[in-house]
């Protein structure tokens, strides 16, 4: 991994052994993003959330950011983070914050008022419900404080789905069913000739009992249900314009703007 232009142009990034810890992205992705950018890093202030070795935020102070807070929460990626900050001699304008991109602690340190704003969050998170939701509320702070020219970014698989979850008619959903209902039937009838123990008249009444119990315990066979299908995910925010994606095979990036009048 290195830098691609501007004043660290060439310049090699410590990386992890195993790309797929940080999933970098692709160096004619980068150089595309900030062509989209470009004329917007010099003297910008920019926050880059989950930043892994700096590839974007360092990539934005080589072209002439003003400052940058990088957010990683990682400790092993953290420290290899400080390595290019420091290899690279940036440490007046780079700030690294050890913690999570969507909570409270890194948005207190975004800069304010914000230029460029990166969010780059792992593809099982933002896939989740409940973790894109999550992106999308820290996204929307972010927009918040966007200056009127500034940038949000989002990088996204493509296409974007987010994943189902289990409905009542999902096979694990019925298998927890059948198992209750066996349950209940089999304890109802264990009580029935408990109760009825005394009475030698109504003791025939239970005789096939026994054998319906193992019936019951066998699980019948039930058509298959569909499996639950994936959700387009709703990337527009209340309080942006946007987002205008860029789509790039198997991932995408999504810009967005401040809406000032609301």
């Amino acid at each position: 991994m290195r830098i691609i232009a501007g004043e660290f142009r060439s310049r090699r990034l410590y990386t992890p052994a195993d790309a797929e810890t940080t999933r970098p992205m692709p160096d004619r992705v980068r150089e595309s993003l900030f062509g989209l950018l470009r004329g917007h890093c010099e003297g910008a202030a920019v926050f880059d959330g989950f930043a892994g070795t700096g590839s974007i935020g360092l990539e934005a102070v080589s072209r002439g950011a003003a400052s940058c807070v990088l957010v990683e929460q990682d400790k092993h990626i953290v420290q290899l983070l400080r390595h290019n900050v420091e290899m690279l001699g940036c440490g007046d304008r780079c700030e690294v914050f050890a913690g999570d991109a969507l909570g409270a602690g890194a948005l207190a340190r975004a800069p304010r008022p914000l230029k460029l704003a990166f969010l780059d969050p792992p593809y099982p998170l933002i896939r989740e419900p409940l973790g894109f939701r999550r992106v999308m509320s820290q996204l929307a702070a972010l927009v918040d404080l966007l200056l009127p020219d500034g940038f949000a970014v989002l990088r996204t698989p493509w296409p974007m789905f987010l994943e189902a979850a289990a409905s009542p008619g999902h096979p694990d959903a019925r298998e927890v069913t059948r198992k209750d209902k066996r349950s209940r039937v089999k304890k109802g009838r264990s009580w029935r000739r408990y109760a009825d123990a005394m009475d030698p008249r109504r003791a025939a009444e239970h005789l096939g009992d026994e054998e319906a119990d193992m019936e019951d315990s066998v699980a019948q066979p039930e058509p298959e249900a569909p499996r639950p299908q994936p959700v387009p995910a709703d990337l527009t925010l209340p309080n942006a314009v946007g987002p205008e994606t860029h789509e790039y095979k198997t991932m995408a990036l999504h810009l967005y703007a401040r809406r000032v009048n609301r």
